[in-house]
């Protein structure tokens, strides 16, 4: 069925939603359309394109990709789409295009900026309106592309907000995990997890902030991590992380829950993993980072600890383990999740080993842990679809939540604002005209047909 603006709005209740907001395909159609092709949606790291060719393929909503390091060292995001057949230019995955994007079906080339370089057999377009100087003939860029502070953000409308002010106080995220190396940057390194998920994909971003949901769910892994502990004596970090889920509600209670405009939010870390007196590798970051800073920004950076950061319609970037999970949409019932690891340029060595060590715990295919969620999920997806009932409880502390600048805090951590934020923004992006339908970029346009005596006849379809 087709939706009105007035429908999809009265999917979304002040504590409820519609089940159909995760199981009709023309909703999520829509998404594709309204929320990822209007949102900024973050792309990559420039460190995986670290040399004038390198490229790097990936999703943007519904629409295959290309991050590119040109020529002039800029990076730019192409569509994967040949303008003279609609060829797909380079196949998924990534690699060098050398000095030229050149198509496999019929050997047009691109400069790496996506612009026209050559075609063969130029004589055969004498007389007909081909312009290789104009964009219809060229591979198209994504309307709006940022980099923040590596992080690469791609918009599909020219007009709206910029990132800086699309993302807002969740940028402190990204700035959090940046500042964790002394030099301040990070590079993606070790490559990445992926993994597919059998349930659409905003059960994830609920799951990110559900705290009442790990002592339940994740109870065979805590289990026997203080099983495997008691055999041992102690508690190394690793069955640590594992046997943090089995706090009881008393903990989750406490943390602080942060929501704000657009979607995003972060959750207060659950925990740390080393204080700076006890343990030799907090100890040796904190003071590569008090060489570099000083001892109270260096303090500061360490101290400011959160667990799952969400940036909407991206993913969940992790400061303290230094990655970043990125969910990328493909179906109604079908995700798509990257787990990248990113290294802290200067830091001490055994920082990233600790990163790595966490994203196999925890975020690998073969995890004790993620298991539990994706089974969760899928059964969601599942009953969704049966007429067992029609909407989605929100119920938790709704009330109670405060407003601050930009957002608002909630008043005990197993609140539901994380869930009533995120679908705010879902139903703003979904039923408002704020932002436009995806764009062709500023150099697009239309070509227009002339005679062989040069005089126009019609607008030209696409080459």
């Amino acid at each position: 069925m087709s939706y009105s603006n007035e429908q999809l709005a009265a999917l979304v209740r002040g504590d409820s939603v519609h089940k159909s907001v995760y199981t009709d395909p023309e909703i999520f159609r829509l998404e594709m359309e309204r929320i990822y092709g209007r949102a900024w949606i973050y792309i990559g790291h420039d460190s995986q394109v670290p040399n004038p060719g390198d490229y790097h393929t990936t999703l943007l909503g519904g629409q295959d990709v290309i991050m590119v390091r040109g020529s002039d060292k800029k990076v730019y995001v192409l569509y994967n789409r040949c303008p003279h057949k609609g060829a797909k230019v380079v196949a998924d995955g990534c690699g060098n295009a050398g000095k030229f994007f050149r198509c496999p079906y019929h050997a047009w080339t691109f400069k790496l900026d996506g612009q026209h370089l050559a075609a063969p057999m130029k004589n055969g377009f004498e007389g007909t309106c081909f312009d290789p100087k104009h964009p219809d003939f060229s591979m198209r860029r994504v309307a709006r592309v940022e980099t923040y502070r590596g992080f690469v953000f791609a918009c599909q409308s020219a007009h709206g907000p910029d990132l800086k002010e699309f993302l807002g106080p969740i940028i402190s995220s990204i700035d959090n995990l940046c500042d964790r190396s002394p030099v301040g940057e990070v590079e993606v390194a070790g490559g990445s997890f992926k993994v597919w998920q059998p349930s659409n994909w905003k059960v994830f971003y609920e799951n990110l902030h559900d705290t009442m949901h790990a002592n339940v769910t994740h109870e065979s892994s805590y289990v026997a991590a203080r099983e495997q502990a008691k055999d041992y004596g102690s508690m190394p970090l690793e069955l640590h992380i594992m046997d943090g889920n089995g706090e009881p509600y008393g903990f989750w209670e406490k943390l602080d829950l942060y929501a704000f405009d657009n979607g995003h939010g972060y959750m207060e870390g659950i925990f740390n993993p080393g204080a700076i007196e006890t343990d030799p590798v907090t100890k040796a970051h904190y003071e590569t980072l008090k060489q570099a800073y000083g001892e109270e920004k260096a303090l500061n950076i360490l101290g400011e600890n959160r667990h799952n950061s969400i940036i909407y319609g991206s993913g969940s970037p992790h400061t303290v383990f230094q990655q970043f999970r990125v969910i990328r949409p493909v179906a109604v019932d079908r995700t798509h999740v990257e787990i990248q690891l990113f290294r802290l340029k200067g830091a001490p060595d055994e920082i990233y080993k600790r990163g790595l060590m966490y994203a196999n715990l925890i975020n690998s295919p073969s995890s004790n842990v993620m298991p539990d969620d994706i089974e969760v999920y899928g059964r969601c997806q599942e009953g969704n679809k049966t007429n067992g009932g029609d909407w989605i409880s929100m119920h938790r502390y709704d009330g109670t939540d405060k407003e601050i600048e930009g957002g608002m805090v909630a008043t005990n951590g197993t609140s539901e604002l994380p869930m009533r934020n995120q679908f705010r923004a879902w139903k703003h992006f979904m039923t408002t005209s704020l932002y436009d339908a995806p764009a062709q970029s500023e150099d697009s346009g239309k070509a227009t047909v002339r005679s062989a005596s040069g005089e126009p006849i019609a607008p030209a379809s696409q080459a």
